[in-house]
């Protein structure tokens, strides 16, 4: 576990860790703690509060809307509850809130900006660990998790217009690299995000590439 820049931070750290150890879709611990690393890297350079980045990585999954049937209140609720109970101050409440409220991609067509510098550290963080070699990772773990086949290329990616579309997509994996990863470098909210985003994508392009060689034609 990192280093945590105040006792809130670490209690919520424990809990959080506790909590998702064992969860195997990609949005694990390991996920957390890494986004949370990024957060704290990308608020230090950018001068933003880390205990309000730090804690807003560290609860942006405690209830993603992908496990409760695309209901995205249950995040921000769930979020507010331990935050009270760990004694977090009501502003800080209310930051972290926001974040985790608004954090998520809700598809290509829809724009998903954050609303303080904080907010922008944390998504910034999250989408970095979306892209790369383990966002590659992650993208086909979720999509074992979820039933999805690994590859159709009878199924052309499609440029979700609502948020409503995009989380009733069931689509392939691979289909999800052009739907939402190969966008996110140019989401970037952060100077220090987009440098860091760079080499990331391009090895996820390069290996896209490689998969639909490899894959052959029928």
């Amino acid at each position: 576990m990192a280093a945590a820049s105040s006792e809130l931070v670490s209690r919520v750290a424990a809990h959080i860790k506790a909590k998702f150890q064992a969860e195997s879709s990609g949005h694990d611990w390991y996920h957390i703690n890494r986004v949370w690393h990024l957060a704290r890297q990308i608020a230090e350079k950018e001068g933003a509060s880390l205990e309000v980045a730090e804690l807003g990585a560290l609860v942006h999954d405690i209830a993603d809307w992908k496990f409760h049937d695309g209901d995205d209140s249950v995040g921000p609720r769930e979020a507010e509850r331990l935050l009270q109970k760990e004694g977090a101050a009501p502003d800080v409440i209310e930051q972290v809130v926001d974040i985790v409220a608004t954090i998520s991609f809700k598809g290509a067509g829809v724009q998903t900006a954050m609303r303080t510098l904080e907010g922008n550290c944390v998504q910034d963080a999250d989408r970095l660990d979306a892209i790369g070699a383990i966002g590659i990772a992650r993208c086909f773990a979720y999509g074992g998790h979820a039933g999805r086949l690994m590859y159709d290329p009878n199924e052309p990616p499609v440029m979700h217009a609502t948020a409503e579309a995009y989380k009733a997509s069931k689509g392939h994996s691979l289909n999800h690299f052009y739907e939402k990863l190969f966008l996110l470098k140019d989401r970037m909210n952060t100077p220090t995000g987009l440098a860091l985003a760079e080499e990331r994508h391009q090895f996820m392009q390069e290996y896209v590439r490689r998969f639909l060689d490899e894959w052959g034609t029928e």
